[in-house]
């Protein structure tokens, strides 16, 4: 909390040291000016003094020059020395060589040969300011006239070294009351600013924080301005009736059976949340990343079931969500905290960007998480490899993601949900220092059985981490049993089977399944209507699709979608039943993902060349089998081309539970269309009006596309009309609050029963 009055005071600071800068800048340059002006008037009084001098001794000079050398030397003499400022004179004859000069003079006349050549040469008086035996001169170079031009040329040299002492002592009096004015200005700037700006802004933003997470009833704190603090008081009595208001009517409503809506779950996430208020949502994939484009940046939303899954629970709760910056022009969109408000069209929750350098982006991530634990946890044949210093920036990345999550909650309640494998020992580290807060622990990919899982060499390390969480979440009950049988094998620790939970290291976790879900496509800003049918027909017409009966699949480009499987099927129906060739055809929007990884990269290789080998054999000249769209497609053209398909497929070879499934399902309003399921991703325990099939079973694989483009109208549509009911029903606001629930009630006495207690699913 001492860290805020400190920011404000340090940009009062600056304010001050900026107003300082410009005014010892303009003041500067006017004693600059003035001391110029000065030395200007005072070398002109040098000049008129010497040429006085000058006139007064050019008749002696002038007879002196028609004597000879030794004589004219007696004769001038007396007349060469100078005094005081002035030092002296010389006298050149016409040729430029040097006659006589005074003692003083006599040390440095080689100096005074140029000026004299240049005043013998033009017959005009020459002043030149020289450096000459540590002194300052001042000469003035007088021809002398004769018979010809020139007879020759007096110097007059005044000493006027005292000019430079003079200015440096102005300066250090004008530097003196510089300093003293910049002083004055930037302690008024700085106490004006922070007693009339910062103080009574910080107030205000601590009550409306207090006001938001507490409630409190205290009025504004007292502001600057009239209208400000009479626009705060009727912010706050607005806040409150309408929180008022929509208590009332959710607890009227909590017990209808309706489909779950942001505004049902942002009031059930509020009681859930209960004293906490805040919500705190820790992932490595942030939901809005920005890239620089033409000089500019441009938003992206990620890839991947997480960032569909948690956005709109942000978006319907409030909270922060801490991830990691991970564009290239992430730093130029946030403030000086990594913060900024998302999303960028309608802001509803904080992002808080955390930044890792590309060494620890690469160990702990495109290493130990997904070249260790991914593979690990997926039975796709892929051998996983553990390196000891991926290992090191794995933890040390927990530590900076559990740092910013105590950074953000402060010393207040929060609950803390923690998403997925790349942050395993986030739970643990937090409960270490805040005890207090309500942690959960999402997994979003499959657990393996035991026996898989002890080939982690930090395997008991990542337990540990886990097992801090208050509750552990996976999709399938499945993955619960794994998990249990895996803390079993591997920790000494208690279990209690009958209620699904952990004892270990006096905390007690909760082991539960929460298959999660989407949400409504109406809610994501995409076409509909007329504008959705003109897409669709941009889209055919751009990728030349024609009347083409279209599968759609939408994946991200990883060696557990079985891609290779799925355009092997295509290939298969193709070649045996050779009818479809021409009516078919198979659109892969495919995002790329970890290209740092060179499996990945290989993979992506593969696939297009696979693709590029099946379309060389069937393709017609208007036509080809496989259109491989390989890039990061925003959610209308995802949407365009699952509503423009009468068939999704979803090929993973395993999966936790495959979003796409259900996004697909949620595109088809009209309550038509076919969607071909693995049977190893999660959404086929939920969705069994899918055809399931096994990805590595081409000829079955081949069999369901067929049976899925010659369908019957009605069963397509009985199927399509009940996938969609289970989709509707059990949508993302409903896992939220189920996992929000469970999470609650881990804190509550009797939260040993609550694995049976599922409140939220009305």
């Amino acid at each position: 909390m001492n860290d805020r009055p400190r920011a404000s005071l340090s940009r009062s600071l600056r304010l001050g040291l900026f107003i300082a800068a410009v005014i010892g800048l303009v003041t500067g340059l006017f004693a600059w000016h003035q001391i110029e002006s000065e030395r200007a008037i005072n070398l002109d009084d040098v000049a008129r003094r010497a040429h006085v001098l000058a006139q007064q001794l050019s008749v002696r000079a002038t007879h002196a020059l028609a004597l000879p050398d030794a004589q004219a030397r007696l004769a001038l003499r007396p007349r060469l020395e100078g005094y005081q400022r002035l030092l002296g004179y010389a006298v050149f004859r016409a040729d430029g060589r040097l006659l006589a000069a005074g003692k003083a003079v006599s040390a440095f006349t080689d100096k005074l040969d140029d000026p004299a050549r240049q005043a013998l040469q033009s017959g005009k008086e020459v002043t030149q300011l020289l450096r000459a035996s540590g002194m300052h001169v001042h000469v003035l170079m007088k021809p002398l006239p004769g018979a010809t031009p020139a007879t020759g040329a007096l110097a007059v040299v005044h000493d006027v070294t005292f000019l430079d002492d003079r200015a440096v002592a102005r300066l250090a009096q004008f530097g003196f009351w510089i300093l003293i004015i910049t002083l004055l200005a930037v302690a008024l700037v700085v106490g004006s600013t922070w007693l009339a700006y910062e103080r009574p802004l910080h107030k205000l933003a601590d009550w409306m924080r207090r006001l938001r997470t507490e409630n409190v009833a205290e009025a504004p704190p007292g502001l600057p301005s009239g209208r400000l603090r009479s626009e705060s008081d009727r912010l706050a009595a607005s806040f409150r009736a309408a929180r008022s208001t929509g208590q009332v009517l959710s607890e009227a409503a909590m017990h209808a059976e309706q489909v779950w809506t942001p505004e049902r779950l942002r009031t059930h996430g509020l009681a859930a949340l209960g004293e906490a208020r805040q919500l705190i949502v820790v992932s490595n994939r942030e939901p809005y990343m920005h890239q620089w484009h033409d000089g500019k940046p441009h938003v992206i939303v990620p890839a991947g079931g997480l960032v569909t899954a948690l956005d709109p629970v942000l978006q319907a709760c409030g909270g922060v969500w801490i991830a990691h910056g991970a564009g290239d022009a992430d730093r130029a969109t946030a403030d000086a905290a990594g913060r900024l408000t998302v999303p960028p069209d309608d802001a509803r929750y904080t992002l808080k960007r955390v930044w890792l350098t590309r060494q620890e982006e690469q160990g702990y991530y495109y290493g130990f998480s997904n070249e260790g634990l991914w593979p690990l946890c997926h039975l796709a044949h892929e051998r996983p490899v553990f390196r000891v210093g991926d290992w090191e920036h794995y933890r040390n990345a927990n530590r900076r993601f559990a740092d910013a999550v105590l950074g953000e909650v402060g010393s207040g309640p929060a609950v803390v949900l923690v998403q997925d494998y790349q942050l395993a020992l986030v739970p643990r580290m937090l409960k270490e220092s805040r005890p207090d807060l309500r942690v959960g622990l999402f997994w979003h990919i499959p657990w393996p059985n035991p026996e898989a899982f002890r080939i982690c060499p930090q395997g008991a390390e990542i337990l540990d981490g886990m097992l801090g969480a208050d509750l552990v979440g996976f999709h399938l009950q499945q993955y619960c049993n794994n998990f249990l049988d895996t803390v079993d094998r591997v920790l000494e620790s208690r279990l209690d089977w009958d209620h699904f939970a952990v004892e270990f290291r006096g905390n007690r976790a909760l082991v539960q399944p929460f298959p999660i879900s989407v949400q409504p496509w109406s809610e994501r800003h995409v076409h509909e209507g007329k504008d959705l049918a003109r897409q669709i027909t941009e889209l055919r017409e751009q990728h030349q699709l024609g009347d083409a009966f279209v599968a759609v699949g939408v994946d991200r480009i990883d060696y557990t979608k079985g891609l290779p499987e799925r355009f092997r099927a295509v290939a298969r129906l193709l070649e045996k039943y050779p009818q479809y060739r021409g009516r078919f055809t198979h659109v892969a929007l495919g995002a790329p993902s970890r290209t740092h990884i060179p499996r990945y990269r290989e993979h992506l290789d593969r696939l297009e060349a696979l693709a590029e080998e099946i379309n060389w054999q069937f393709r017609t000249d208007d036509w080809k089998p496989i259109h491989f769209l390989v890039a990061h497609h925003d959610a209308k053209t995802v949407h365009a081309f699952l509503r423009m398909a009468p068939m999704g497929i979803v090929s993973s070879l395993h999966d936790g539970m495959n979003l796409v499934a259900k996004e697909y399902v949620a595109a088809q309003t009209g309550g038509d269309g076919v969607l071909i399921l693995s049977e190893f991703a999660g959404a086929a325990r939920e969705l069994a009006d899918a055809l399931i099939v096994n990805p590595y079973d081409i000829e079955q694989f081949a069999e369901a596309l067929r049976a899925g483009i010659e369908m019957d109208d009605a069963e397509r549509r009985a199927r399509m009309q009940r996938l969609s009911r289970q989709v509707e029903e059990h949508n993302v606001y409903r896992w939220a609050a189920n996992f929000l629930t469970e999470l609650a009630a881990t804190r509550t006495p009797g939260a040993e029963t609550a694995g049976n207690n599922k409140t939220a699913t009305a």
